[in-house]
């Protein structure tokens, strides 16, 4: 019989590891190590530089997956924390490190409770964990290379939870059942440099830039969509390289990014942004280069048993049912959908990527108790 796992105390060991993206700092070697003293087939599977971590219990359907991410943001400014982040303090019953609630805690809590569940004999079918070392990075070796490896493979997943903080105010108000999406841009107009005071033998970029700019925050992308809030569109940086007064620039960038819903794919604005470049560099002596990526696409796993199942969960515990929500950032949920229904169900984010990261003692018990009903509910 599997020996009972202290989530706390496993969410501080993996605390203890400066697992800043792309680093593992042996983060992937705890989990991998208590998920095989429970049973588990682990598979390391390292992409690149980036380690990722399949591990299963049993071989039969349903296949119940908790999918999480062992690396996490850089400290930012370590003078301002009041504890190191990486010492995993406790602290009038909170625990204060980063990745306490992005999100090692969860992984430790998903554990306990698979290590409880597995020793009352209540997994009738099997429990696997995908976790991976770069869902804080660029996410190109990780969940996403994952997913396509065991799609190949056949390997069948029924469900997913991720581990997300996906809490807004007070613990279990919020569960994700879907993402916007996601699609950077990067804006390059090249022109000619030249004299102020001699225009017509020069082509300055900028004018290009802010009319190009202009033309996409001027549109009004959408109204929203069942179950999502509207699009909008973010300038995040804009550049004009010139320290001179006399002088027009040679070039001019900026970068954006659009959090959409599914009014939109990822294409359809790509196009979109090149049309527009198109529009803006008419009469131009110069270039005007858009170089799209989209992250993720929106999508909403719709409502229904699972989403029923956790909600209620959920419930059990804290006696409200949650909000089931698209609301936020993206997460590896848009990989792993192409697999099997995904939700996500976490801590109160408020404090995620702060100076000061830090959940509740009891705030990570609870979370444990919400996962082990989920788990009884899901192979009841």
């Amino acid at each position: 019989m599997p020996a009972a796992i202290d989530a706390v105390e496993l969410a501080r060991d993996l605390i203890r590891r400066p697992s800043v993206t792309p680093a593992d700092a042996g983060a992937m070697a705890i989990v991998e190590q208590m998920l095989s003293a429970l049973g588990f087939a682990c598979r390391r599977m390292r992409f690149g530089e980036i380690e990722n971590l399949y591990a299963r219990y049993g071989t039969a359907r349903p296949n119940l997956c908790f999918a999480g991410h062992t690396d996490v943001v850089p400290v930012g400014d370590a003078a301002a924390w009041t504890k190191d982040a990486f010492a995993a303090d406790v602290v009038d019953g909170v625990l204060i490190g980063r990745g306490s609630v992005d999100m090692k805690s969860a992984i430790a809590a998903f554990a306990a409770a698979c290590a409880d569940a597995i020793a009352a004999g209540k997994v009738t079918g099997s429990i696997s964990f995908l976790i991976t070392g770069d869902e804080e990075g660029v996410a190109t070796h990780g969940t996403k290379l994952v997913v396509e490896a065991l799609a190949a493979e056949g390997e069948v997943i029924d469900h997913c939870v991720v581990g997300e903080p996906t809490s807004a105010e007070t613990f279990g108000d919020m569960v994700k059942v879907g993402r916007r999406g996601s699609i950077n841009a990067e804006i390059v107009v090249e022109g000619i440099q030249g004299h102020v005071a001699y225009p017509h033998r020069a082509a300055n970029p900028a004018p290009v830039l802010i009319r190009l700019l202009a033309a996409l925050q001027g549109r009004k992308l959408d109204d929203g969509y069942a179950e999502f809030q509207p699009s909008n569109l973010e300038v995040t940086w804009i550049d004009v390289p010139n320290t001179a007064t006399n002088v027009i620039p040679g070039v001019a960038r900026a970068r954006l990014n659009i959090r959409f819903n599914p009014n939109h794919t990822g294409q359809a604005l790509a196009d979109w942004f090149n049309a527009e470049a198109a529009k803006a560099a008419e009469g131009f002596k110069g270039t005007v280069t858009v170089t799209p990526q989209i992250s993720g696409e929106a999508f909403l796993t719709e409502r229904g048993p699972f989403t029923d199942l956790v909600a209620a969960a959920v419930a059990d515990v804290t006696g409200a049912p949650p909000e089931l929500s698209t609301s936020g950032g993206t997460s590896d949920a848009r990989f792993i959908r192409a697999l099997c229904p995904v939700i996500e169900v976490g801590l109160v984010g408020k404090t995620m990527h702060q100076v000061d990261e830090r959940a509740p003692v009891e705030e990570i018990r609870t979370l444990q108790r919400v996962y082990a009903r989920i788990i009884e509910r899901y192979f009841a």
